[in-house]
């Protein structure tokens, strides 16, 4: 088959003072066996302007540098814009693809018309047999959390087959042009976390369905020990969870989150907090909290 007659795929990632993950996910590029792609790296306003390192690594990248940082959400959207594909591979910097991963996600569109979003497997980059994502469970509607299935096991082939999922990976998906069209960009209001998840549900609102494509695999470089739990991640983690919890359920299901999330979430964290001596992180949470009072949901 000529490459006219596949489709195009745009690849699009957000860069934020790291340029060496993303000249290595650039590096993980220029192998791929798919050849219709463009490459956009979007530039939340790093503190060095890394134009011509990246380059110097891929000539043909389309590099886009925003004046502030728009966070995942905001920058991801940039790049939507700006993007000429069919297919639309939104990617973390810090993943290397692996070289058949394209086709694999774009067999997941031609064999279930009904498909919005497909993500790959995940695993993680420092322990390569290790499974990160093999899917998402749904979002409690008392608790406001749910699981990725095989997270932290070995990978034995146990999670081989292609199967719908609650939601995508927001470190690799892959979403068609056509539903972008219907139901819009991500939602920039979250800035971090949780916006995938409300993507997720608005697609699945149009009638589409999110899947797992076992065959196309991520390497993930996303610790499994430590650096996982910022002050940032604290504060972003609990406001979107709430936003999300507040701009998803009807309200009488809401109200029993509510009541989860005062009686026991509430002094669960604040006690924690408290005893580890993270006030920092103590402070983010009830920042987290206050925000949700005092903003509206949309």
């Amino acid at each position: 088959m000529s490459m006219n007659n596949l489709p195009l795929v745009s690849i699009i990632t957000v860069n934020y003072n790291n340029p060496h993950h993303t000249a290595e996910l650039l590096e993980s590029i220029k192998k791929l066996s798919y050849p219709n792609i463009e490459v956009i790296i979007v530039d939340n306003a790093s503190a060095q302007n890394p134009f011509h390192f990246f380059k110097e690594v891929y000539p043909d990248v389309l590099f886009i540098r925003n004046d502030r940082n728009l966070g995942f959400a905001g920058g991801n959207n940039v790049g939507i814009r700006h993007a000429k594909g069919d297919y639309l591979f939104l990617v973390n910097n810090d993943t290397e693809l692996t070289t058949n991963i394209i086709e694999g996600l774009l067999d997941v569109f031609t064999r279930f018309p009904d498909a919005g979003i497909v993500c790959p497997k995940f695993r993680y980059y420092y322990h390569k047999d290790i499974i990160e994502y093999a899917g998402y469970t749904k979002v409690n509607v008392f608790t406001g959390r749910n699981k990725m299935i095989g997270c932290g096991e070995v990978d034995k082939g146990q999670y081989d087959e292609i199967r719908e999922t609650y939601y995508a990976h927001g470190g690799g998906m892959m979403i068609s042009r056509d539903v972008i069209n219907k139901i819009g960009y991500l939602p920039e209001i979250y800035f971090l976390y949780y916006e995938e998840f409300d993507w997720c549900e608005k697609l699945r609102e149009a009638g589409y369905k999110i899947y797992y494509q076992y065959r196309s695999l991520i390497f993930h470089k996303e610790s499994m020990t430590t650096g996982k739990n910022s002050v940032l991640k604290t504060y972003y983690i609990n406001r979107n969870r709430l936003l999300f919890m507040r701009r998803n359920n009807r309200f009488p299901v809401f109200l029993f989150f509510m009541l989860y999330f005062v009686l026991f979430t509430v002094p669960k964290n604040t006690f924690h907090f408290l005893i580890k001596k993270q006030f920092a992180h103590l402070s983010a949470f009830w920042k987290a909290i206050y925000w949700n009072v005092f903003n509206p949901a949309f």
